[in-house]
This record gives structure tokens, C-alpha cells and sequence, in this order.
């Protein structure tokens, strides 16, 4: 006895016994198999729709997820996981009622196959006995579809087999069987090769599947959100599938499948009453592309991959073989951080910098420096080949999870010595996914709490020590020198800067109107600079507050959307942020306090915790500034107010800080560039 047979179709069989015994046809006893197998397991398809209503009303946090980290597979990952769990969603639930019908589906079919067995209870020996006398005594061969073709041998030849004990009672038994549903005999296969009434099966299923997916489409929670083309996809699959499905198994099984479709279309109806979502949220539809603009845009892509694989050519050349320095870079805007330290490696050196990047446009390309050689490393793909078949002495990245996700360590040399450069003052261990620089061979770090979470993480997991390099930070260093270029500027009004991060609530999605109520028109002259990203990201929602206030802007109430320069930043008295580093960098370069928003914190590593460190983002709010909750937004102008009056104070305050906590100030690119130098001479 096979294992389909004791497993599937055994316990079907006797559903479908049942259901024979009452209705004596087996036509309609498939059809009645079928309502019982939806009633069975309808609460299965009630708890799929809760699941896909749970579903939908997450859609506008993935659309945000999706929009908030464009770029960032690994990040968008991670955060639906994160959302999926906090949500207590199962992606592979709504799979559930599909998957069923694979075993409902192998069982039928070894009920119908086996009718002997599973509609007339016979015996296994008095089975194998009948098979013997039509194989012996007709010469007929049995195959696939043994009990089938022994029904067929006993309706054509009944006097061979009444030599058989209760032989008159089997042949009458077998006569009964009534296989036939209209006109269509179900133990038989369609075949192309003859146009009969087994026709109408394939045809049924198909227009079954049609019908279903077009109702799917129209009220299913999750399938009507698909866009035209995806649903046409799924129905013509759909639609090929089961008509494809019902030439290669008997006909009994395709009208199950019939049947099946037009009684999910009740069941989706049924749970659509009884759970749905009536607001699914407010989505940003995506911007139409012409035709022209889709043309362009194919051709961009093609004209970007031919590049990247020249380059790539390039890179790996065999006159690039000695290759001592690599830098890395996600985009153009990456190169601010690497700036002063290439500059002062190439002018002290005569190192060549070979410089990647994944962005084509990056400004690298506009450097007249002959000793960086830049290169346009392509998509993400085609970087994980850079990184595998790396060759150089150092690569240097600010990019944190080496050896984690798709960028590796070198396959083909195992002591390139990887360097962390940080892209902002920020702790670790807070802003950092866990076991984010474990791969790292070299840190360099920007303050004494850079030293000790590294040390203490090292302890914690018991990694070996990495060389930490006490650089300082060359962006940092800039920025001093921007501002004391400007010259002191006594303002007034004094002038107040909004300057949040674009993670999720931040001031301009949490806070922005209660800012905005207590300091517009009250003697200030207040700019609201959103992150450039969220300006990116969330161009609807940028746009809906640019409305809301259009009729109170003038020189003094501001939304500025252009971060071309720092002199907005450097000429204010106080910036306003939540968890952006440019509290740090504003108070640090200018010595005037911020003033911080208690929006949720951006934790990065729930096990931060685990490292007996206080994240300088939590412990310097309340050094170089104040914080406020949201709740206490009602005590901000008087607040804001506090910090100006006390700015002299905050001035040498700040000024202490920024010595405690920030290496080598004035010349962070020179050590970085002389360990680095040294390194490879």
C-alpha cells in the first residue's frame, strides 16, 4: 500500500464513502466531497483573511519602509522582519489554504483511481484476485489506473469473473457505479486527441479560474492592490495551469478542481463580509512614466551596466595588480567623509587612490587629481563581485556589516586590512546593527566613547581586539574652518533651525504643527529644513506641509528644500532636531546649544544594552542643550527662550565637550592619512 494511500487517500476515501453512501452518484458525491472539504477548513480560510487584513493595514508602514530605506535591500529587509514580528503577521499564512490543496488534491486523486478500495470497500485480496483474473484469463495488462481498467474488464466481460465467491454481488456493485456526471464519464483523462464530452472539463476549469481570479482581483484584500499588469499575469497562469492540470489526471479530479474554484469564490465573498479592511490607508501612487521617459530610462540602465563592466575590466587589469588603496562608496554623497583624507594621502604620498562607487553620478568623476583613478562599480550584484574577488593591501569604507550581507571580504586574499571610517558622530553600539564592525580590522575613531563601546562589545562577545586608530573627524574639522570663515553675526531676530532625521517619527511626521504654533510669529525667524531625504522619500507629505502654511511663509517663517551650503546652519542661534547627528555638528562647529525633541529613538541594535556604555546620542542631549518630550512641547518657546538668554554659558560648556570628546581636532585627516600611509609603505 503506498504511503499517498495510507496517508491521503484512505481518510479521504472514506469522506468520499460518505458522501457516495448518501447521494449514490459519484458525480455529485465529488461535488459534496468538495462543500465538506471548504466547510472543514473554512475557519483556516477566515484565519488567512484576518491574516490578510492584518496585511493591509500594514501596507502603508511597508510602503513607508520601502520608501524610507530606497536603496537599502538588507536595511528594508530587516525592518518588515522587525514589523512582520512586532505585528504578529505571517507572510507564509496567506499560503496556507493554497498549500492544503496539494494533499486534498494527491488523495482525490488516488481516490479516484482506486474506486475498488476507497467507493465499494473492497478487500485488498479480493482486489488483487480481480486483477489477476483480467491480466490471466483477458490478457489485459494493468498499469496506472489498475482499478479503473478492472471495472471496465468486469462491465465488458462479467461472465469471466462469476466464478468468484459473491461474484454476483461485485459485478452488481461495479454495474451500480455510477462514474458518470453528466454524460462524462469521470474515471477517464481528456485527451487532445479526441473532441468528446470530456472536453467540457478542461473548458469548465479554465472559465472556473477566469472567474475566480477576476473576483480575486476585484475584492481580494491584498490582490486588488497588485497593479494590472501583475493581475493578468497570475490569471492567465491561473487559467493555463488548470486547464494544463485537467488533461493529465481523470476527469473526476478536474471536476473537483471546478468545483473547487467556483466554491472559493463564495468562501471569498463569505470572509470579505466578515473581515475587511475600510480604510487601508492613504498610499503614495507612483509617478507614471511615459513611454519616452521608460525608453530613456531602459537605455540609462543598459548604457550603466556596459560602463560598470568596462570599469570592472579596468579595475581588475592586470597593470592593477599591485593595487595598495581602495575606497568604497555607496553614493556621491559619500565623499565628503573621504574628501580631506584622500587629499592629504595624495599630496604626502605617491599613493594611487582607486576609488568605487555605485553611484554614476558620483562627483568623483569631476576629480582632475591623477593619482585618484575612479571607477563606477554598478549595481549592487556587481559589487558583491568587486568584493569577492577583491586584491589590494587596505580598502577603506563607511559602510558598517562587512561580512554580513552582500558585501564580503575578499575570496582571494585574506589579509587585506578593512577600515572603518564612521559617516557621523554617533555611538556604535546604538546606531549600528548588532555585530555591525565585528569584520573590521581597523576603526578609526572618533572619540573616547568610540574606544570603550568597541572595547567593551569586544568583551561582551568575545571577539579579538581590532586596531582602533584615534583619527578624529575630518567632516568635523570643515566645519570649524566654514564657520570661523564667515565672521561673527549678532542676529536678529535670532534665528532658529529645525533640522530633524527622516527616520520613522521624526518631527516632521510627529511634532512639526506644534513646533511650528509655538515659535512661528513670536519674534523669531524660524526655518524648517527637513532631512533631504525625507524630502526625497516623502515628496506627498513634504508637499502637504509646504500647503498647509503657504499663506503664513515670508521672511521669517521659512521651509527651506535646498542643502546646497551650510550657511543656514552655521548662522543660526539654535537648532531644533530629534535624533539627527546634526545637533553634534551644529553645536560642536558654532558652540551654540540644541534644543532636542524626545521623538521614539532610533535604536538600531536592541542589544545595545548589553554594552555597559551610555550612547554619547543619549548622555551629550542634555550636555549641548536640553530635551524636550513631545508631551511638553506646550513649555518649547519658553524653552527656546532659556537656551538663547544662556547662550555665553553654552558657549564654554560646549567648548569643553567638544575637547572631551572629539580626537585630534584641526587635524583628524593628517593622522588618518599618516596611518594610512605608514601602513603601506
Amino acid at each position: 500500500m503506498s504511503i499517498i494511500n495510507l496517508i491521503l487517500g484512505i481518510p479521504l476515501g472514506y469522506i468520499m464513502y460518505f458522501c457516495y453512501s448518501i447521494t449514490q452518484h459519484y458525480g455529485v458525491a465529488i461535488i459534496m466531497f468538495t462543500i465538506l472539504m471548504k466547510i472543514i477548513f473554512f475557519p483556516l480560510s477566515i484565519a488567512a483573511q484576518k491574516n490578510s487584513v492584518r496585511m493591509a493595514k500594514l501596507q502603508p508602514k511597508l510602503d513607508e519602509i520601502k520608501k524610507r530605506y530606497s536603496g537599502d535591500s538588507d536595511k528594508i529587509a530587516q525592518e518588515q522582519i522587525y514589523l512582520y514580528k512586532n505585528e504578529k503577521y505571517s507572510p507564509i499564512f496567506g499560503l496556507v489554504p493554497l498549500l492544503i490543496q496539494i494533499p486534498l488534491i494527491l488523495g482525490l486523486i488516488n481516490v479516484v483511481y482506486n474506486p475498488l478500495q476507497h467507493l465499494l470497500h473492497l478487500s485488498g485480496d479480493m482486489i488483487e484476485t480481480l486483477a489477476a483474473i483480467t491480466e490471466d484469463s483477458l490478457g489485459i495488462t494493468l498499469g496506472w489506473g489498475r482499478q479503473l481498467q478492472i471495472i471496465d474488464a468486469i462491465r465488458s466481460f462479467p461472465d469471466v469473473f462469476r466464478s468468484l465467491q459473491s461474484a454476483d454481488n461485485i459485478i452488481s456493485s461495479i454495474e451500480n457505479l455510477r462514474l458518470s456526471f453528466a454524460g462524462i464519464n469521470l474515471s477517464m483523462t481528456p485527451s487532445l486527441l479526441r473532441f468528446d464530452s470530456l472536453m467540457l472539463i478542461p473548458a469548465g476549469s479554465g472559465l472556473s479560474a477566469f472567474l475566480l481570479c477576476l473576483v480575486q482581483n476585484k475584492i481580494d484584500l491584498l490582490q486588488k492592490r497588485q497593479s494590472v499588469l501583475a493581475k493578468t499575469l497570475m490569471t492567465l497562469f491561473m487559467i493555463g495551469f488548470g486547464v494544463y492540470f485537467t488533461f493529465i489526471v481523470p476527469a473526476g479530479v478536474g471536476l473537483y478542481w471546478i468545483a473547487g474554484n467556483l466554491l472559493t469564490i463564495v468562501v471569498t465573498y463569505l470572509c470579505n463580509r466578515m473581515y475587511t479592511v475600510v480604510d487601508m490607508g492613504r498610499h503614495t501612487q507612483k509617478k507614471t512614466m511615459t513611454k519616452e521617459e521608460k525608453i530613456a530610462a531602459k537605455e540609462q540602465k543598459k548604457t550603466n551596466r556596459l560602463r560598470a563592466r568596462m570599469d570592472g575590466k579596468r579595475f581588475f587589469a592586470d597593470e592593477n595588480d599591485n593595487k595598495q588603496l581602495v575606497f568604497y562608496s555607496q553614493a556621491s554623497g559619500f565623499y565628503k567623509y573621504f574628501r580631506g583624507l584622500i587629499e592629504y594621502i595624495t599630496q604626502n604620498s605617491d599613493i594611487i587612490v582607486h576609488y568605487v562607487t555605485s553611484d554614476p553620478d558620483d562627483k568623483i568623476f569631476d576629480t582632475a587629481n591623477k593619482q585618484i583613478i575612479p571607477y563606477y562599480g554598478g549595481s549592487e550584484r556587481e559589487i558583491i563581485g568587486y568584493m569577492m574577488k577583491m586584491d589590494a593591501d587596505m580598502v577603506v569604507m563607511t559602510m558598517p556589516d562587512l561580512d554580513t550581507y552582500h558585501i564580503k571580504r575578499s575570496y582571494l586574499r585574506k589579509d587585506i586590512e578593512y577600515v572603518f571610517l564612521d559617516h557621523g558622530m554617533t555611538s556604535f553600539h546604538l546606531m549600528y546593527r548588532e555585530g555591525a564592525l565585528d569584520n573590521y580590522d581597523t576603526i578609526f575613531c572618533y572619540s573616547p566613547n568610540h574606544i570603550e563601546e568597541v572595547r567593551e562589545t569586544e568583551k561582551a562577545y568575545g571577539l579579538p581586539a581590532k586596531n582602533l586608530v584615534k583619527t578624529g573627524y575630518g567632516l568635523l574639522d570643515e566645519m570649524l574652518a566654514e564657520f570661523e570663515s564667515l565672521g561673527h553675526v549678532e542676529n536678529n531676530p535670532k534665528r532658529i533651525l529645525v533640522a530633524p532625521s527622516w527616520q520613522v517619527d521624526n518631527i516632521m511626521e510627529l511634532c512639526i504643527d506644534e513646533i511650528i504654533e509655538q515659535l512661528a510669529g513670536k519674534g523669531f525667524r524660524l526655518t524648517i529644513r527637513p532631512h533631504p531625504e525625507f524630502v526625497k522619500r516623502f515628496p506627498d507629505e513634504m508637499q502637504s506641509i509646504i500647503d498647509r502654511y503657504a499663506t503664513k511663509l515670508d521672511d521669517d517663517f521659512i521651509i527651506q528644500t535646498d542643502f546646497s551650503s551650510n550657511e543656514t546652519v552655521f548662522q543660526s542661534d539654535l537648532v531644533i532636531t530629534d535624533w539627527s547627528s546634526i545637533a553634534q555638528e551644529f553645536s560642536y562647529a558654532t558652540k551654540k546649544p540644541s534644543l532636542f525633541i524626545n521623538t521614539p529613538m532610533k535604536i538600531m541594535n536592541p542589544e545595545y544594552k548589553r554594552i555597559p556604555c551610555i550612547p554619547l546620542d543619549i548622555s551629550l542631549r542634555d550636555e549641548i542643550g536640553i530635551s524636550l518630550d513631545v508631551t511638553e512641547l506646550g513649555s518649547l518657546f519658553d524653552t527656546v527662550s532659556l537656551l538663547l538668554e544662556n547662550k555665553e554659558e553654552y558657549r564654554q560648556r560646549i567648548t569643553d565637550v567638544l575637547n572631551r570628546n572629539i580626537f585630534n581636532i584641526g587635524c583628524s585627516d593628517k593622522v588618518a592619512g599618516d596611518y594610512i600611509i605608514n601602513a603601506l609603505g
